[in-house]
């Protein structure tokens, strides 16, 4: 469980309570002070001018005058007690014109009281006195302050998370479930060490989380805590480096420390590769702040005692970029694998985000699970949230079958721009365009089949044509890699048969950028060149700047231009069986554009039906 952390402040003769007790006091005596003057005898009497007073005695209609220094108390005729009030000038009050008798007006002198004046005069001594001091150390507390902010600038900024938050448990987490066994030894190592050492088993120092963006790494390492009951820090890469050199290293130290307090407990470093990288790749040399953090990490984990019980758990989405020191043995000893989930995982997790949203009956999970291949937990998550929007934007209350298609269609291809408007002339070519890949992508053999095809601009696209998988996939052959390629430089291509060689236009331009990145990783990446066939020349494109400019290239000058050759030969023959398969089904692309300009977008079974009787020309076959 966690431990509360003592409260600097705490006790009675802390700074900040100094101040506090100074300004209280300064306050009671100005309220005294002003209670005082507001009860004061004579304080709400009835204030009239002193010739006024003079006039009315001399008539008799005065019984007593209480004279006090210049203040006079006046009590008429009639009452017991002084209701009204003046001021002398200085000397007697016989020469301010008094003419009446004493035995008709009472006119009793009183000494002055030095209680009111001495109490102002305290007053004005003490109270800036307690200001000036609560200000000194209001001062002295912030250079306290700022003291303790230098000498903690080397401290752990690890969140430590207890038993007093809310735990996260596997249950609570769809999908993943190879992943979960292979922590669920880490919680038993948690819950029973004893079990492990007394057969000479060790404690695993360290578990590497490696996956893709939004697949749930940092979660699945709290539901590790939150099974194990343990405390768990949590800090992210980049919080270790700061400017100076020095303070990464010590901030790692401090936070080691700590988690040895607090054994058995987890460390959770996320996005480790922003302090984790290769040494020797930066600038700095063994000087490099980024470095000597790390070295710190590899020292504080080879330096764990045998029965320490704290485990570091580690996320990132670029294993390949780590230093080789960091995932040996006995410092990283496991690595396990967060996949992006199958169809019954995503059926899985959409049932869990939709599992505190009213939905309508009709609504199918498994359908979007099936169309959503490829996608994280974070993006069926934002899918889910997405059309509760919709839902709510539309006045529903109930989530409907249109609003989750709406919604996986605005987070996979982008929301509609109904706003932008564009001529006649623009749309024929840009239904021509999408037109040309749909009658493709649907021709060949090997590619996926149409799921819709759209002229209303989408995201950054004038229009789209979506191809959607029909079922999951773990490899893609060669075949299909050229289906692929073909289909994409379909829009290009439909261009040029419709206005001719110098009719194309930019249209085309993410087109032919996603086609060229394709047939580079065919030949670079996948050894799937003519010439290169079975040779791979892969490039790490993830080192720093310098590291890029001081290694040179995995292949010669002969070869890149030789990488050149085949990747100009395969789009050269996508192109060209794009240009087939357009020619011999000229009609049905006619009829696809002029379909898509009456409808604007088109859903699978509409293009299916117009495409029906399409065929594949012999120019457009693959041959082994």
């Amino acid at each position: 469980m966690a431990r509360k952390m003592p409260n600097k402040n705490d006790g009675k003769g802390g700074p900040r309570q100094m101040i506090r007790l100074g300004l209280f006091w300064a306050v009671v005596v100005f309220l005294g002070l002003a209670a005082y003057a507001a009860f004061l005898p004579g304080a709400n009497l009835k204030e009239v001018p002193l010739s006024e007073v003079i006039e009315r005695a001399n008539k008799g209609e005065i019984a007593r005058l209480e004279i006090q220094g210049n203040d006079i108390k006046v009590t008429p005729k009639g009452e017991d007690a002084p209701t009204e009030r003046t001021v002398k000038e200085t000397g007697n009050i016989r020469e301010q014109g008094l003419e009446a008798d004493p035995s008709t007006v009472e006119v009793q002198v009183v000494p002055p009281s030095a209680t009111g004046d001495t109490l102002w005069s305290l007053a004005v001594m003490i109270i800036p006195v307690v200001i000036i001091i609560a200000f000194f150390m209001f001062m002295m507390r912030q250079a306290q302050g700022q003291n303790n902010q230098a000498m903690g600038f080397g401290k752990s900024k690890a969140r430590l998370y207890g038993m007093d938050k809310e735990r996260v448990v596997f249950s609570d987490i769809a999908g993943n479930d190879n992943a979960k066994q292979d922590l669920k030894e880490v919680v038993d190592f948690l819950k029973s060490p004893k079990k492990y050492q007394e057969l000479g088993a060790k404690i695993p120092k360290g578990v590497l989380l490696v996956g893709h963006p939004g697949t749930g790494k940092t979660m699945l390492a709290r539901a590790v805590a939150g099974e194990a009951e343990v405390p768990f820090f949590s800090i992210s890469g980049s919080e270790f480096v700061e400017m100076f050199v020095g303070v990464g290293a010590s901030r790692v130290r401090d936070l080691f420390a700590k988690a040895k307090k607090n054994a058995p407990c987890i460390i959770f470093i996320d996005e480790i590769d922003a302090v984790g990288r290769k040494r020797g790749s930066g600038m700095g040399g063994g000087h490099d702040e980024r470095e000597q953090t790390l070295n710190q990490i590899l020292v504080e984990m080879d330096g764990f005692d045998a029965n320490a019980n704290v485990i570091v758990l580690a996320a990132t989405n670029r294993a390949d970029v780590l230093d080789p020191a960091l995932l040996r043995p006995g410092r990283f000893d496991r690595r396990v694998n967060i996949t992006l989930p199958e169809r019954r995982d995503r059926e899985a997790i959409l049932k869990v985000h939709f599992k505190n949203k009213p939905t309508d009956e009709s609504v199918n999970l498994d359908k979007l699970a099936a169309k959503t291949a490829g996608s994280s937990g974070a993006d069926l998550a934002n899918i889910a949230n997405e059309a509760a929007i919709i839902a709510a934007r539309n006045g529903r209350k109930k989530i409907i079958n249109d609003d989750l298609t709406e919604a996986f269609e605005k987070v996979a291809i982008g929301p509609e721009r109904k706003t932008k408007v564009m001529n006649d002339k623009e749309k024929e070519l840009t239904a021509y365009h999408e037109a040309g890949h749909a009658v493709v992508g649907h021709v060949l053999p090997d590619s996926d089949p149409v799921h819709k095809v759209t002229i209303i601009p989408r995201g950054g696209t004038g229009g789209v044509t979506w191809f959607l998988p029909p079922e999951d996939r773990s490899y893609t052959n060669v075949y299909e890699f050229k289906d692929i390629l073909a289909r994409a430089m379909g829009g290009r291509i439909a261009e040029k048969i419709m206005y001719g060689e110098d009719g194309i236009t930019t249209g085309a331009g993410s087109d032919l950028r996603k086609a060229t990145e394709i047939a580079r990783d065919m030949v670079i990446e996948q050894g799937m060149g003519k010439e290169l066939r079975d040779q791979v020349f892969h490039e790490d494109n993830g080192g720093l700047m310098f590291d890029k400019m001081t290694h040179e290239r995995p292949y010669s000058n002969a070869t890149a231009e030789m990488i050149d050759k085949e990747v100009k030969l395969l789009i050269k023959e996508a192109a060209e069986r794009a240009e087939a398969v357009l020619l011999a089904n000229r009609d049905h692309l006619d009829a696809l554009a002029k379909a898509l300009l009456k409808e604007e977008t088109l859903e699978e079974e509409a293009v299916v039906e117009v495409l029906k009787e399409t065929t594949l020309p012999k120019e457009a076959m693959l041959h082994s």
